[in-house]
């Protein structure tokens, strides 16, 4: 199986709940998410939305919104959110098993 190291490297935009007393949780999450290991770059897209870059082989979304969620930030749960957060999850798990990458992925700063 042939694997390009481009393929390893995520792209994603996390949008956040506009409904939040926080109106700047975008911003504090980007700054949050620079010091973690395997992420490679953070850039606030929106006043709602960050863009991730991340190593697969170190972390997944999976994992990075379940550590956000635990530090209380609200991602979006609208429809069409919830709808690509599954299938990115199930492509991601699919793809790190194919690579037989067993390591759960733990988010570190």
């Amino acid at each position: 199986m042939r694997t390009d190291a481009e393929e390893l490297y995520k792209i994603r935009i996390i949008q956040f709940c506009r409904f939040h007393p926080d109106p700047e949780q975008a911003c504090s999450a980007a700054r949050w998410l620079k010091e973690v290991a395997g992420i490679e770059s953070v850039r606030q897209a929106s006043p709602l939305a960050v863009e991730v870059v991340y190593d697969l082989r170190r972390v997944t979304l999976e994992c990075i919104e379940y550590a956000l969620a635990k530090l209380g930030y609200h991602l979006d749960n609208s429809l069409l959110c919830k709808l690509k957060r599954a299938l990115f999850y199930y492509a991601e798990d699919t793809q790190r098993e194919n690579l037989a990458i067993a390591q759960e992925c733990q988010v570190t700063q």
